[in-house]
């Protein structure tokens, strides 16, 4: 990894499969960084957004049913995996690398450290 910054590592290659929010630091096994197994095929790096931060969640795919607005981290909504969005429109689960449309909690990447 790079001396500095945020970086989203996946498990697979082409930014695939599990995703892992990895800060500036050492990581002398995988479970140090919550992960469920060694391998990381690809990674990104995070970059500084300084913004306003505005998320809108749909109850089903294609934004159908009911929705919710969030500008603010939301540390409980139901379980789920870790998944880094960038800015954009995802109309189904799979489009974000996930196998399942339900997440837990919401958390803004607005710093670099």
């Amino acid at each position: 990894m790079m001396d500095s910054g945020c970086w989203v590592a996946y498990e697979k290659p082409n930014y695939g499969g599990y995703q892992y929010m990895l800060h500036k630091g050492e990581y002398p096994d995988y479970q140090r960084w919550a992960g469920f197994n060694d391998c990381i095929r690809s990674c990104r790096m995070v970059p500084p957004y300084n913004g306003n931060y505005r998320m809108k969640i749909f109850e089903r795919s294609d934004f159908g049913g009911q929705n919710m607005e969030l500008m603010d981290d939301c540390p409980d909504l139901n379980e789920g995996r870790q998944y880094f969005l960038r800015p954009g429109e995802y109309r189904r689960h799979h489009e974000w690398g996930s196998n399942s449309p339900t997440f837990g909690s919401l958390r803004r990447v607005t710093e670099l450290n």
